[in-house]
């Protein structure tokens, strides 16, 4: 008799917010709670806080495990973690909250389906938050936590949480995110982390483990046109294979299956899928995000960074317009040429314009010539080749690029294509 497997879904995660607000300290409550800690790596938090004069463990050492990280008690890079309930997998990016770091929750949001964002009781809104908030929008995660923490040090007192609630709330609208929920915790002492708060009867919500179990995630890749950027083009000349070509990669979107019209952009050249190879075995179709070899019923010159769509296939362009988020000390200016990488091409490019830079306080646009370290703005931008790019709030696989540095490969800024909604008054 075979054994059926269980499958449960994974959910991407990131949490965010300002500094000390407790992020780290959260994870660690999550991951202790929902027993997904080994007994050795809590025997070494515990004896590490003992080591520092702690009577209790500092649970924010099960995801600060640089030593820079643990010798000034601040998150600098971001941390994955892993772990799992009867319900759900789990991987979350547990990001920093200094302002320099930026970079990093852009980095671990990108491929988030929901965000955790912090705020401590006792200060409400910071700028950093706004500014967490606002790249989270901009990145198109769908789900947003508001986790008030430090409810212990407010008294658990309702009026605060619904204070800060409220102007969140308003706040995320106001960028167009549709999903919030506001859960108020207490990551020190576990209070509606995993398990209820004895202290917090008035309120009636989940926890946030069990919001995390039961939010719905991820959309039906059926419905998508076909997205797959060419990797490595694969010529055997073997005797056994003497004309096989293939085109490997992942597919980054939709449902592929052999017969399937397509269009090969750039060049705007058309075939039919004459087959698809997943593990080295033929099948006669594929699901986002499996990594396969697509064979064409024709001879056409398709190469690294070429993509191959199917259905609605988006307007190949040398003139590029993006919401950016730059990452890089090194000012981006306009006239700066630079590097353009999308999916697995990439293309010189030229800066023609910074059209404005937004106040991440007040989402008022000014007008600006360049945008500096943490800035969130808008440029247009000019390619040596065309593009096949979706717009971000279509796909954010294909809608998504980056600029880099030409001269040392340094990567500069984040860019998503198109515009936001809330950008629409600049």
């Amino acid at each position: 008799m075979g054994t059926t497997v269980q499958t449960t879904s994974l959910l991407r995660l990131a949490t965010a917010g300002s500094v000390d607000d407790g992020k780290s300290t959260l994870v660690g409550r999550l991951l202790r709670d929902s027993k997904s800690v080994l007994a050795d790596q809590l025997a070494a938090v515990e004896h590490a806080s003992r080591k520092r004069g702690q009577d209790t463990p500092d649970l924010a050492l099960f995801t600060d495990g640089l030593r820079a990280e643990r010798e000034q008690g601040i998150t600098i890079d971001v941390a994955y973690r892993y772990f799992a309930t009867p319900r759900r997998r789990f991987i979350l990016a547990d990001t920093p909250g200094h302002v320099q770091y930026t970079r990093n929750m852009v980095t671990g949001a990108s491929t988030a389906e929901l965000a955790v964002v912090l705020v401590d009781a006792r200060n409400g809104m910071v700028e950093q938050t706004r500014r967490h908030t606002a790249v989270a929008a901009l990145l198109r995660v769908p789900h947003i936590v508001l986790a008030v923490n430090k409810m212990d040090l407010a008294d658990y007192a309702e009026p605060v949480f619904a204070a800060v609630a409220a102007e969140f709330t308003g706040y995320a609208a106001s960028l167009g995110v549709k999903d919030v929920l506001a859960i108020p915790i207490s990551a020190l002492s576990g209070d509606n982390v995993v398990e209820p708060s004895t202290h917090m009867d008035w309120y009636g919500g989940p926890t946030l483990l069990q919001h995390l179990e039961t939010v719905p995630i991820g959309s039906d890749p059926s419905g998508e046109p076909v997205r797959f950027p060419v990797q490595f083009v694969i010529r055997p000349q073997t005797a056994e294979h003497p004309d096989y070509r293939g085109y490997a990669g992942q597919l980054a979107a939709g449902v592929l299956r052999t017969g399937d019209p397509v269009t090969v952009l750039p060049s705007g050249r058309t075939s039919t899928v004459a087959g698809i190879d997943l593990l080295g075995c033929e099948t006669g179709i594929a699901f986002t995000p499996q990594s396969i070899t697509v064979r064409l019923a024709d001879d056409l010159d398709v190469s690294r960074g070429d993509l191959i769509a199917a259905g609605a296939a988006p307007v190949p362009t040398k003139d590029v317009e993006a919401t950016v988020s730059h990452l890089n000390e090194r000012p981006l200016r306009a006239g700066d040429r630079v590097l353009l990488k999308h999916t697995t091409r990439t293309v010189r490019s030229l800066v023609k314009e910074i059209s404005y830079r937004i106040d991440i306080n007040t989402l008022q646009c000014s007008g600006t010539d360049e945008l500096n370290d943490n800035d969130i703005g808008h440029v247009v931008l000019r390619t040596a080749e065309p593009l096949a790019l979706d717009n971000y709030s279509d796909n954010r696989r294909t809608g998504s690029f980056l600029l880099i540095d030409p001269a040392d490969g340094t990567t500069l800024t984040a860019c998503m294509a198109g515009q936001a909604e809330w950008e629409s008054s600049c």
